[in-house]
């Protein structure tokens, strides 16, 4: 017989020679978050709270109104201007009256607590005829000057 030659499981080296792994799993990818639902119930709102301050006290205001209209046609171009004495008139220099018609003039004075002395004036230079007008608080005087 010859030289002893042992016998060799093949299969028993391969399986220690080769070792199994696991293989990683694949990379993902990031993705964005899916949007949110838009609910279909309207939220809630708050009311504010009462304030634990009580309001401040108004004050009246002081004074009334003066409307004083002018009937004149006083010609194209030309204006009707008002001077007097007491709140918002002057002796010195003419008020513009608003044109609110081919031959209606008007203005409203605001604040008046005294009676008011006025006169009228073609194109602030020119005086009306007769005497001074007088209006109180609260009056609408409606005045047909002539020049």
């Amino acid at each position: 017989m010859g030289p002893f030659v042992p016998r060799v499981n093949y299969r028993l080296i391969l399986k220690k020679i080769t070792k199994t792994t696991k293989t990683p799993a694949p990379a993902t990818k990031l993705t964005a978050p899916a949007p949110a639902r838009k609910s279909t119930v309207a939220p809630k709102v708050k009311k504010p709270a009462a304030p634990a301050v009580a309001p401040a006290i108004v004050a009246k205001p002081t004074g009334s109104r003066v409307t004083i209209v002018a009937n004149i046609d006083v010609g194209f171009g030309n204006s009707l201007y008002l001077r007097g004495g007491g709140t918002g008139l002057s002796w010195e220099k003419g008020v513009l009256l608003d044109c609110v018609s081919g031959s209606t003039w008007k203005t409203v004075i605001s604040g008046v607590e005294k009676p008011l002395t006025f006169k009228f004036l073609l194109n602030d230079e020119t005086w009306s005829t007769g005497a001074d007008f007088i209006a109180s608080p609260g009056d609408t005087v409606t005045v047909t000057p002539s020049f």
